[in-house]
């Protein structure tokens, strides 16, 4: 990095800072510090849900998905538009007219305190764990690819997170990420117009979406029912909307963002917004991955992207397959450019056979690049087994550092980052604010909005420490964005089963609800661990499964009575 990069990566930082500390001076009650005085406007409120779930994992490891995989991964969005207009019909008018802090008081007044309490502690564990994420994330990449010390990008990034959340509360993280998510929209538009203007000067838009084709890098949809895939139209609608309803439902760190909209008509209007922009805004970011691939068609790149493992390698007795491996990838890079010209100008004619299957040659050079780097995964294991692998977060980063201008790096880590501390910000907002309101509060009784001020900027600042903790001691897992999504399919499922049993199963009391819940979260647990469904069908399996436990349990209680239509 040059001057000029430090100067602007510092420069945009700083400012997102003091602006949202500068903002947010003084707040006096608990109304101005958790929902921000209820005076978002419907745009501050869908940027703030928006920046919310848009992480620094976002962009680096769609990017990667994008490269490695393709497009498919936008399928996990395809349940967010039909979660946003349950939400808004159903969520919001409740929450609204209880004037409740967080999502989980409501539970009180429909049962009890212990599942009030139940569900704020299952969001407090996985929503701490997330937070520990999101720091951990970009800074092991950062670390990785600039040598800046892990541990000490860990604790920066989560000091400068806690110094403007504890200061201004809800409102100093909603207004810092409409600063974040212009630096994150602008840079990331920067990079792929930058990414168009270094292919090769005859090969246009078009051609670069041909040659992703041929890459198998634009299957969009895929509407099989196989659950050995991840990603299909069926499990992002089904799966998705579950695990979207949970998400933006009842998960407080986003329930924190709409709450401060200024009535229920900005509440509403942030969230459909959210819901319009967010599957072509992932659209976008794995597009960007596509072209990266399309980029390095014409460009060499390394065997793995993550530095750390191919020093690893290079220090060990597999050094020299290791770079025998690197040899025989550069051959085929060469075979890749011309193969990808060729396409360009006559796609029907790049064509060959193989076992009676008809290819083009890019197809047949990508599935050799495939062949290599597997090897070299398995080499790097061997040479290292505490070493991470699997470089798909690496790829835009070392992009990034290798390409793109003077200037420009210190822009796009700075969308990194800020991506990073929005995140971050949230979700310590929220934690803090439902340790406050749903443990505190509930149990030590009625004081001064002053002491609970203190006490929300105490709990928050203490969810950082711990958060920055995690982000220590973590470990680098196949694919980020998928461990976040896989942490929150875990616990998802049960809350949401838990408030639709609320919302909508009025016969269903409490002990039923609370035994209920007990026993869906060690079932989920088991299935997870031992692979009964793809993660993202956990949400559907967990909330299904509280709710015909509850309602069974309901039915054999010695106290049951059969439901009336008006109970019902």
């Amino acid at each position: 990095m040059e001057i000029i990069d430090w100067i602007v990566l510092g420069a945009t930082l700083v400012f997102i800072v003091l602006y949202g500390v500068y903002k947010t001076q003084g707040s006096k009650n608990v109304e101005d510090y958790i929902r921000g005085g209820n005076t978002s406007k419907w745009w501050t409120v869908g940027l703030s849900v928006m920046a919310t779930q848009a992480s620094a994992i976002t962009f680096l490891s769609t990017t990667g998905q994008g490269f490695y995989s393709g497009m498919g991964f936008v399928q996990f969005y395809f349940g967010l538009p039909i979660a946003m207009v349950i939400i808004c019909l159903v969520f919001i008018p409740i929450y609204h007219r209880l004037k409740v802090f967080t999502a989980y008081e409501y539970l009180e007044s429909r049962f009890d305190l212990k599942t009030r309490s139940l569900a704020a502690i299952l969001f407090l564990i996985q929503r701490s764990l997330a937070a520990g994420i999101t720091i951990y994330a970009p800074a092991i990449i950062l670390s990785a690819v600039l040598g800046w010390d892990l541990t000490l990008l860990n604790i920066g990034i989560g000091i400068v997170v806690i110094a403007y959340t504890v200061s201004g509360g809800t409102k100093a993280v909603s207004v810092t990420q409409k600063q974040q998510m212009a630096v994150i929209f602008i840079g990331m538009f920067i990079a792929f117009f930058l990414i168009l203007d270094y292919l090769p000067d005859e090969i246009s838009f078009t051609d670069a979406l041909s040659i992703a084709g041929a890459g198998d890098r634009m299957e969009l949809l895929d509407f099989s029912f196989d659950l050995d895939n991840r990603y299909t139209v069926w499990s992002g609608i089904i799966g998705g909307t579950f695990l979207m309803l949970s998400y933006f439902g009842t998960d407080q760190s986003q329930v924190q963002r709409y709450l401060s909209g200024k009535n229920i008509r900005e509440m509403r209007l942030g969230l459909v917004f959210n819901g319009i922009l967010k599957i072509p805004m992932q659209f976008f970011i794995l597009l960007v991955g596509v072209m990266v691939f399309v980029f390095y068609q014409f460009n060499a790149t390394p065997l793995n992207f993550n530095p750390i493992a191919t020093e690893a390698v290079y220090a060990s007795e597999y050094a020299d397959e290791y770079k025998a491996l690197e040899k025989r990838l550069e051959t085929n890079q060469k075979y890749q450019k011309g193969a990808a010209y060729n396409f360009a100008k006559d796609p029907n004619n790049d064509v060959y056979q193989e076992h009676g299957e008809q290819l083009s040659y890019i197809a047949k050079f990508e599935r050799v690049d495939k062949e290599l780097r597997a090897e070299a995964k398995g080499l790097i294991e061997k040479a290292n087994d505490t070493v991470e692998n699997n470089d798909k977060d690496y790829v835009f980063i070392h992009f990034i550092l290798n390409n793109l201008p003077k200037g420009l790096i210190g822009l796009l880590l700075a969308v990194i980052l800020s991506a990073a501390m929005s995140s971050t910000a949230s979700e310590l907002n929220a934690l803090g604010a439902t340790t406050a309101i749903d443990l505190y509060k509930r149990n030590v009784g009625e004081k001064e909005d002053a002491h609970y001020v203190k006490a929300t900027k105490g709990f928050t600042l203490l969810w950082g420490i711990l958060a920055i903790i995690v982000a220590c001691t973590a470990s680098l897992f196949e694919n980020l964005i998928q461990l976040v999504n896989i942490i929150g399919s875990i616990f998802y499922g049960n809350i949401l089963g838990i408030f639709l049993l609320a919302f909508f199963i009025k016969y269903v009391r409490s002990n039923a609800v609370f035994v209920a819940a007990l026993i869906t979260q060690v079932i989920v647990l088991i299935g997870y661990f031992n692979d009964w469904m793809p993660y993202l069908w956990l949400n559907l399996f967990g909330c299904a499964l509280v709710m015909g436990i509850a309602v069974l349990i309901q039915i054999i209680s010695p106290s049951h009575k059969t439901p009336s239509i008006e109970n019902v």
